[in-house]
């Protein structure tokens, strides 16, 4: 945190300047993924902190690596509560870790990251996916032509729910998986039908997630040792009690979901891919030579800067413990602190030419969780915050899509790549169409 230099107007001064702030929870709404460009006005260009007003509370929009530095410190932010509980619950379950703060925090975060993050937990993960993966670009050249986004959440979602320790056939796991998206499709939209589709569908998953558990501690299922069922199976709290079986079964679910969410991404991968086939010609290179769709370097780079600038998860919130002020913006206790995360990722200040798509940037990047200013499944440490343990696996995945799509066997199509940036959350329209490059185009109706 830092004080505003003696040059700067003072906090009152800029108030009075800008007039009151308005609520903007329905800038959500109204602007989607362009709020935050709309709440930077109010500040000098380049400011770290913005003021705002949420849900009738005033609240501080921070962005940039010191606005990740104030938000991820647990002696100035809460997680708990934050979040409107029905999205909360929906999206991520009741009583999950995402709302939990402190030693209980830590003490669940623990089990995730022992699971998600061990490096030979996501080896083992790579296979499958190269299985699934390979399933997926066999299909389109057999004729399917599925979007790229449909592909992935089968892909995706079978390879991560087996890799779980979940047992089933391919198509009960596709249909789990189908499930899950639609949460993450839908959780953001209370008002509209798909919030009530993703509320059914996180009632139906949290049931059978239950089942499952219950079925390891009966004895009934046998699952290896360290996957995430097993592992929820027997997680016990800081008191050495077993979690419910309901609320293993959440984390169950928040062990596997955030990969198959990454189909989202792979629509963007191939949106971005359609517009660049230099950088299409030059992946396919590299998997021919790799003979591999798994761990290929300018594949992962090209994942990263998808990551980077697709629009997402556009903003998280948190409450403030304590007065606090950061470049000349304060919010009282009790206060909102909003993190701007899509404003982070293409800040000014932290990316040379953020508004350009360049994978270059990545290139030869190995610590990724250096980078301040990439936060695209969340920021500060894996271990002893709030960042997402499954990032490992999210770029596993997101990059053996992108080296599948590279396949120049394939073609994506130009129709549906459009992105309407009001809506929560977002992607192509399409999913990005894709099909064998053999095959013959479909007559389209003149009038459409």
């Amino acid at each position: 945190m830092t004080a505003a230099p003696a040059t700067a107007p003072r906090p009152a001064e800029r108030a009075a300047r800008r007039g009151p702030v308005l609520d903007d929870s329905i800038g959500l709404v109204t602007r989607g993924y362009d709020l935050g460009a709309h709440v930077w006005r109010r500040v000098r260009e380049g400011g770290r902190a913005a003021p705002m007003r949420m849900l009738g509370r005033r609240a501080l929009f921070v962005r940039g690596a010191e606005g990740v530095a104030l938000f991820y410190d647990d002696s100035s932010i809460r997680r708990h509560g934050a979040m409107p509980a029905p999205v909360q619950e929906t999206l991520f379950g009741h009583g999950s870790v995402h709302s939990l703060d402190g030693d209980e925090h830590r003490h669940r975060k623990a089990a995730f990251v022992g699971t998600l993050y061990d490096d030979d937990e996501v080896e083992r993960l790579l296979p499958l996916l190269e299985r699934e993966w390979r399933h997926e670009g066999d299909a389109w050249l057999g004729g399917g032509d599925r979007s790229a986004y449909d592909a992935a959440v089968g892909a995706l979602g079978r390879a991560v729910i087996r890799w779980a320790g979940i047992p089933g056939t391919p198509a009960a796991q596709t249909r789990w998986a189908v499930r899950q998206a639609q949460i993450v499709d839908g959780f953001a939209a209370p008002y509209s039908p798909v919030f009530l589709a993703a509320q059914l569908n996180r009632w139906w998953s949290d049931r059978h997630a239950t089942r499952l558990i219950e079925a390891v501690r009966d004895g009934r299922l046998d699952p290896a040792a360290g996957t995430a069922l097993r592992v929820w199976a027997e997680h016990r709290d800081r008191d050495g009690r077993l979690l419910p079986a309901k609320l293993a079964g959440v984390e169950l679910q928040n062990s596997f979901r955030p990969m198959i969410a990454v189909a989202r991404f792979v629509a963007y991968a191939a949106r971005e891919l359609h517009d660049r086939p230099e950088w299409r010609e030059r992946i396919a290179a590299e998997t021919a030579a790799r003979g591999s769709l798994v761990n290929g370097p300018l594949a992962t780079a090209f994942a990263q800067e998808i990551r980077r600038t697709a629009l997402f998860v556009p903003l998280l919130p948190g409450w403030a413990v304590r007065d606090l002020e950061l470049d000349g913006e304060r919010v009282p206790e009790g206060g909102r602190v909003v993190l701007d995360i899509l404003g982070t990722n293409t800040d000014a200040r932290s990316w040379d030419r953020p508004e350009e798509f360049d994978p270059e940037r990545f290139v030869g990047v190995d610590d990724y969780e250096a980078l301040a200013a990439f936060i695209p499944h969340g920021g500060g440490d894996v271990a002893r915050g709030h960042r997402c343990p499954g990032e490992k696996l999210a770029i596993a995945g997101l990059a053996a899509a992108v080296a599948t799509l590279s396949d120049p066997r394939l073609t994506i199509l130009d129709r549906g790549l459009e992105v309407n940036r009001r809506r929560l959350p977002t992607m192509p329209a399409s999913g990005g169409r894709v099909r064998s490059a053999d095959a013959e185009p479909r007559g389209r109706c003149p009038f459409h």
